[in-house]
């Protein structure tokens, strides 16, 4: 570890400057992926990169709506109808000993839009150093968890260190869109016993995260002039029923599912939209709800059938829902993730860590959803969620990291390369 950490001070301004050309590409993930994507800005730079380090295998695989139906078929995983034009992954392949045990580090390339530039101090897509910060749309999410494995097998190779298995990086897309590129990825058969996926944890190692679903109900009304307000139906009011509905479903959650590493489930109304003006009774309401759920306790038909039964329950005791069912529309969902607490795999990172940093690295679970419960759930590997940055920072303006988790990832990276390879 010594010479690891050695070597890494006398490279740091280069793996640094690899860092800054990724995030000076503009790799937007656009309308959340169903409008497209400018990962190719990212990847053509990723493939040089990875041709100057001499990989034993670069793969371009171009995203492929089959795949993901597929994926959404059978696992009921993948957001359809995304804009696929010129987006693909980049796959490298690092051979090591014959016989070592192989590693998958996972991270995408896409980002969000930066949103409203001027309100940037510096413009998005042009890293700027500062305090021992650096400053990039998606320098957080997750650009230098792509980095840092990619750097960790670059110390390595300047350490003229051979690597005890095969190592293989790759950079997907579309995650910002709820994980196509992951999807496709595993689809194509990339596989490893074991995967680290590299989002930003605060300096924490991620084992579980919530399940998700996104439901948009619509609720029909009888519309009529204010003034004669008995005469019509209100659909905001019938929505308003609906929705104290699945309050009662939530309260039931909270009463009876708990996990020691994850906050409690529950479901978000995040918008409603409904009528035409305030002197007519509105014949239409749509609210969009967002549903978070425990790995392993709960699962996506069960909550998907629970919200539909609750609905559907309180329209028939209606007079005019029962004839006027509301509409529920899946737009979205993910499942989740819980890794396997006393995996050697785990045992491995948590050792590897601490000759790293000399430290005790802190498990946790994450309330939000990523790409760790594909690798895990479908591809059915031992999967581990770790990388630099705060969660904080991730699609905020002025996005930025500590360059130090950077530098500290990198030398994670290493040492677990070493020491699950020889495992």
């Amino acid at each position: 570890m010594n010479d690891l950490k050695k070597n890494l001070e006398l490279h740091k301004e280069e793996y640094l400057n690899c860092l800054k050309e990724l995030v000076s590409k503009d790799t937007q993930d656009l309308g959340h992926g169903i409008k497209g994507g400018r990962e190719k800005n990212g990847q053509d730079y990723l493939i040089k990169l990875f041709e100057e380090m001499n990989a034993s295998e670069i793969i371009t695989d171009p995203m492929d709506e089959r795949a993901i139906e597929c994926t959404y078929k059978k696992y009921k995983e993948g957001n359809l109808g995304h804009v696929q034009d010129d987006r693909f992954n980049v796959y490298a392949k690092f051979e090591g000993k014959k016989g070592g045990k192989s590693l998958l580090f996972n991270g995408h390339v896409d980002v969000m839009p930066p949103g409203d530039e001027d309100k940037w101090t510096n413009p998005p897509f042009e890293p700027t150093l500062k305090n021992g910060k650096l400053y990039g749309r998606g320098i957080a999410d997750m650009k230098a968890g792509l980095m840092a494995p990619i750097m960790a097998i670059k110390l390595l190779q300047d350490s003229n260190i051979e690597l005890p298995g095969d190592v293989t990086i790759t950079s997907v897309c579309d995650e910002e869109g709820g994980g196509n590129g992951s999807m496709q990825a595993i689809y194509s058969g990339q596989r490893a016993d074991g995967v680290v996926v590299c989002e930003p944890t605060s300096d924490e190692l991620v084992i579980a995260h919530m399940g998700f679903v996104f439901l948009r109900v619509e609720v029909s009304g009888l519309a009529i002039h204010s003034g004669k307000k008995a005469q019509g139906v209100s659909a905001i009011r019938k929505a308003m029923k609906v929705i104290n509905a699945l309050d009662e479903v939530e309260y039931n959650w909270l009463l009876t599912k708990k996990h020691f590493y994850l906050p409690s489930p529950s479901y978000n109304v995040g918008t409603i939209h409904g009528g035409t003006a305030g002197s007519t009774v509105a014949d239409k309401c749509v609210f969009e709800t967002c549903i978070h759920y425990i790995p392993n306790q709960m699962s996506h038909d069960q909550v998907v059938d629970e919200m539909t039964d609750a609905i559907m329950r309180v329209s028939s005791g209606d007079n005019w829902l029962k004839d006027h069912l509301p509409k529920i529309t899946e737009y979205q969902a993910g499942g989740g993730f819980e890794a396997e607490m006393d995996s050697d795999f785990m045992k491995t990172f948590e050792a590897s860590y601490s000759q790293a940093l000399g430290r005790k690295v802190k498990r946790v679970g994450s309330f939000c959803g990523c790409d760790s419960r594909l690798w895990q759930n479908i591809a059915k590997c031992h999967t581990l969620q770790f990388g630099p940055g705060e969660v904080a920072q991730c699609h905020v303006i002025d996005e930025h990291i500590e360059i130090e988790s950077f530098y500290e990832a990198i030398l994670i990276y290493a040492q677990l390369i070493l020491n699950w390879g020889d495992r």
